[in-house]
């Protein structure tokens, strides 16, 4: 049997606090506070980006986390959160292996190498 799909503002408001924590995740594994409204930004932007989106691409993202992560990354690239701390994140993510996040995070961290 499949799982019910979530209506789509539930799958939305999921969609935003997954990346809500993926945030703060990053920054906290980096030991940095995030810049708050560059954050808030970039839930804006994921909101407003999958929010035009058909209700079955919705979904789609919603089921996929490739595709979801191709969401993230642009919305947090969109915000502008890739120029806040550049200089100590890229010196960061020049040596990957200490960096305590998992590898998924390299989606955030690839703008900072580019």
């Amino acid at each position: 049997m499949s799982e019910p799909i979530s209506p789509p503002s539930t799958q939305l408001h999921d969609l935003r606090e997954e990346f809500r924590a993926h945030l703060e995740t990053f920054y906290a594994q980096l030991k940095l506070a995030p810049p708050y409204e560059s954050v808030e930004k970039a839930i804006r932007a994921l909101t407003t980006a999958v929010h035009a989106l058909p209700k079955e691409e919705q979904a789609r993202i919603a089921a996929d986390s490739a595709a979801k992560w191709q969401q993230f990354r642009t919305a947090f690239d969109t915000s502008g959160l890739g120029k806040k701390h550049r200089g100590i994140i890229a010196g960061l993510a020049r040596n990957r292996a200490a960096i305590a996040l998992p590898a998924e995070y390299d989606h955030f961290l690839g703008l900072f190498t580019a």
